[in-house]
């Protein structure tokens, strides 16, 4: 499977790209803003690089791709015009450029709560809002897309366990970046997870199988 990653070199994209590299079967292209950042995300095992920023044309980084994975984001801290231009504006623009190419599967890196940003904290809404109205737009498109909703990230190890489900909303916990990235390629080849949404905490649960289980 040929897939782009955009947001390739953010915290949670190099995990994506270093996972893929290792999984057989995968030819990964990272897209990264400038040329500075080529050397570090080829040393994370990219087998290409493309340079497209979300804040301009990113139209030559879809050419031949059978997948997309948006791990871009300006990050729940960043002030609105940036969640509004990467969250909202760059995920739209890779939705439909998915489409207009014909790039048939499509993961996104969303956030828990999304789904309901009233019910996030106040502090964070804006990012929230930004990532409910580029999940909406996503399963609206007919792609077979997932939306992955991870709990607060956290930059310990990786466990290779998860809990999965529709709504984990009253159960306190975290997710480990690394975990996140894993759910995401899992997901990428997990049939049953097409046209889904879930959110994802750290749990006793193999990943593969909490997925299959959905």
């Amino acid at each position: 499977m040929k897939v782009l990653v955009v947001g390739a070199h953010g915290k949670v994209g190099r995990h994506i790209v270093s996972q893929l590299n290792q999984s057989e079967g995968h030819e990964v292209t990272a897209m990264i803003r400038d040329e500075s950042q080529k050397e570090t995300i080829e040393a994370w095992g990219a087998d290409n690089t493309v340079i497209a920023d979300l804040e301009g044309d990113i139209s030559h980084a879809f050419s031949d791709k059978d997948a997309v994975v948006f791990a871009a984001g300006s990050g729940p801290s960043t002030g609105g015009d940036k969640t509004l231009l990467i969250d909202l504006w760059g995920a739209l623009k890779t939705i439909d450029e998915s489409v207009k190419q014909g790039v048939k599967r499509f993961v996104m890196l969303s956030a828990m709560r999304a789904e309901d940003p009233e019910s996030g904290p106040e502090k964070i809404r804006h990012y929230l809002v930004a990532k409910k109205l580029a999940d909406d737009h996503l399963a609206a498109t007919g792609l077979d897309y997932t939306i992955v909703r991870p709990g607060p990230l956290t930059n310990e190890e990786g466990t290779g366990n998860a809990r999965i489900a529709p709504l984990l909303h009253g159960v306190d916990g975290q997710i480990t970046r690394e975990d996140t990235a894993r759910v995401i390629v899992e997901t990428l080849e997990t049939e049953n997870t097409i046209g889904k949404t879930f959110d994802v905490l750290n749990g006793s649960e193999d990943i593969e199988t909490a997925l299959k289980n959905l």
